[in-house]
């Protein structure tokens, strides 16, 4: 027996194609020694390395050893690094758009460009749809409902994606909702008066920001009600709706059609539950907007 592989302690024992390369990556990371979770970390941000680099280059780009590298992949489940290798180029994850920019198509025609990027919506749409239940949007437009009051966490371009479901919402629900941390504010701010009764909506795709995490730790600690929405291949907290949507694309954007399907039906739903209070509601900005000559 390979005396590397006797003293390592795989993490994934289930055969290679039963997970993608990067969900692997984020399930190990937390009990990695320093030296792989430095590796891990690399990777996860810059998944298109491991296609397209040897297991040598990738150790000097994160400064650890080739048998770093070797101990890691094994403890993933892989036999060697090509096996490796070969499932991430299969599984196509993503990471950097840095990364991803080098190896997207020159001179393809337009046409061909906009029909390639249709066919992944479509099944970045099938995929995300495919992994949520009409009972889980059900449970998540009745606590909004029900909440005091709604706070959406969201940095980078998770907080754009933040302010266009609290402002779907805010058709139907009266009650305090904000993007948090406004300009000049913590998180800390808003976390020392979180509750029961408050719900807290995370958006935590690719790249987040470490305290997002954090501050939906202390939420759950304090009473609060989590939804968290992220990506298929970004580490999340625990919540209690946990939501991953599909954001492939042929090129080095992420593609978030599904995403806005997915704050569709939950927008959606909670119209429908809201009932005649809704309505009401809706009725009333309605009106709002004639008196004040606001829309043409």
């Amino acid at each position: 027996m390979n005396p590397i592989a006797s003293a390592t302690t795989t993490v994934n024992p289930e055969p290679a194609e039963a997970q993608s390369f990067i969900a692997r990556v984020r399930a190990a990371l937390p009990q990695l020694p320093p030296t792989e979770r430095r590796l891990g970390e690399f990777l996860l941000d810059f998944p298109g390395n491991l296609s397209s680099y040897a297991a040598a280059e990738i150790a000097k780009l994160t400064g650890v050893s080739n048998a770093t590298v070797t101990r890691f992949i094994r403890r993933l489940g892989y036999e060697s690094y090509e096996d490796a290798r070969r499932h991430a180029r299969a599984q196509g994850d993503k990471g950097s758009p840095l990364f991803l920019a080098a190896a997207a198509s020159q001179g393809t025609p337009t046409a061909d460009v906009i029909a390639t990027h249709l066919r992944q919506a479509s099944d970045n749409l099938a995929v995300t749809t495919g992994q949520i239940s009409a009972a889980q949007l059900d449970a998540i437009a009745k606590a909004l409902i029900a909440a005091r009051q709604l706070l959406f966490v969201g940095y980078r371009q998770n907080r754009n994606f933040a302010a266009y479901l609290r402002w779907q919402l805010l058709q139907a629900l009266d009650m305090p909702s904000q993007v948090i941390p406004g300009a000049g504010e913590t998180l800390g701010e808003y976390a020392a008066h979180l509750g029961e009764g408050d719900v807290v909506v995370v958006f935590a795709l690719r790249r987040s920001v470490p305290v997002v995490s954090e501050f939906a730790r202390q939420a759950r600690q304090m009473g609060a009600r989590l939804l968290c929405i992220t990506d298929h291949a970004s580490p999340a907290p625990e919540a209690d709706w946990l939501l991953r949507v599909q954001t492939s694309a042929p090129g080095p954007l992420d593609n978030h059609a599904a995403l806005f399907m997915l704050c569709h039906l939950i927008a959606t739903t909670t119209l429908q539950q809201s009932g005649q209070p809704g309505r009401r509601r809706m009725a009333a900005i309605e009106a709002s907007h004639d008196a004040l000559d606001e829309l043409r």
